[in-house]
């Protein structure tokens, strides 16, 4: 039923399952949460996002690059060959996490810069969307995105917590803008409001588990399971039934992520 279209698996703390990674994935889809999209970060974790997505049905990955990974990168590393590579995986659906983030490093903007440039342009090649992080970095982001992006494959601007400007901007890039748990906390009328205003076949829901888990469990390590308190807020900003916006996310997870997978195309047979 649910969707979480941006979580890190490798990252959850799983010290209250017996398990281990089987026990969070079993409480989310004890929520009805069947699908899942584990975001690698840097080269270190992408061969362990894959294989995680290649163990579990339903549970999906992404590579790249995170903008305050590229500084730690070796000069010696070819990640775009690492990239290029992992990204054959057929449960790979997407290029990132990836993108510019000036507010806790400013100083290595023109590093990021050439990165997110660098993912974009490799996304295009593979027939990928690409998973962007942006904070205080607006223009330059939607700038890159306009001159390197691909605009049949687009993206998603993850954890969304710009304004309504930026959001309608990359929507008109073929992009889609995803709320996390940031959503449901009290300072953020904002967003709020900007999220009412993000047409429903544009919106995605996720946790960035392990962090920022939405209210009533903030202060705690998030999860999977947690992306349906952000669901329920998004369903009330719309004034649909929780059901809808499962369904509408889910519907629009599949048609960015999955449309050039086995999945899709054997769905599409079945309609």
């Amino acid at each position: 039923m649910f969707v979480d279209s941006h979580c890190h698996l490798d990252r959850l703390d799983l010290a209250a399952y017996d398990t281990g990674l089987d026990g969070a994935i079993a409480a989310a889809r004890a929520r009805q949460v069947s699908s899942l999209l584990c975001v690698g970060i840097n080269l270190a974790n992408a061969n362990r996002v894959v294989e995680i997505a290649q163990t579990y049905e339903h549970v999906y990955a992404s590579v790249g690059i995170h903008p305050m990974d590229v500084e730690n990168l070796d000069p010696n590393d070819d990640p775009w060959s690492v990239l290029t590579r992992l990204a054959s995986s057929d449960k790979v659906v997407a290029i990132g996490e990836t993108g510019l983030d000036y507010f806790y490093s400013n100083d290595s903007a023109t590093v990021q810069r050439e990165s997110f440039r660098q993912h974009l342009q490799l996304a295009a090649k593979l027939e990928k969307p690409v998973i962007v992080h942006t904070r205080e970095a607006q223009q330059d982001t939607l700038t890159l995105i306009a001159e390197y992006g691909d605009s049949e494959r687009g993206g998603v601007l993850h954890c969304f917590t710009e304004g309504w400007d930026m959001a309608c901007k990359a929507i008109e890039m073929n992009y889609f803008i995803s709320f996390s748990g940031i959503l449901t906390f009290n300072n953020a009328d904002a967003l709020r409001q900007v999220a009412k205003k993000v047409p429903l076949d544009r919106l995605l829901i996720e946790t960035d588990s392990p962090y920022l888990a939405p209210v009533p469990f903030r202060g705690k390590s998030n999860e999977p399971q947690y992306v349906v308190e952000v669901a329920e807020c998004l369903a009330q900003l719309h004034g649909v039934t929780l059901e809808e916006i499962a369904a509408i996310t889910r519907a629009n997870f599949e048609r960015l992520f999955l449309r050039n997978t086995s999945y899709y195309t054997e769905k599409l047979g079945q309609t």
